[in-house]
């Protein structure tokens, strides 16, 4: 599996509430940076997702890749359940070989 096919998984697993298979793409010392919160661990990022999302009822609409030597940026917005777009984002996501080791995630809501 490439570094690209892991990030469109990485949102497949997300959105269709697949953590087992979410968890085999993060390295065990996974970090995830965004601007309200940090979670340290693949653990606790999982653990996150899957019980204390406010809303689980998204989707991610991917509309760009844009590929580095060591990472990869994913630009898209996140969608209700509705279509209706709640914000935009852009996530970078850092490999460890073939695992993501770190995500950081930038949002803008206007």
């Amino acid at each position: 599996m490439d570094r690209r096919d892991t990030v469109e998984r990485y949102y497949r697993h997300i959105d269709a509430d697949e953590y087992e298979p979410l968890r085999a793409l993060l390295a065990p010392e996974f970090v995830h940076d965004r601007s309200d919160m940090r979670l340290d661990g693949r653990a606790a990022f999982v653990a996150f997702m899957r019980d204390e999302r406010p809303d689980t009822e998204t989707s991610h609409e991917l509309t760009t890749l844009y590929e580095a030597d060591t990472a990869i940026a994913a630009e898209g917005t996140l969608r209700r359940v509705s279509g209706e777009p709640m914000f935009s984002f852009v996530d970078t996501f850092r490999f460890d070989g073939d695992v993501v080791r770190a995500l950081t995630t930038y949002t803008h809501s206007g």
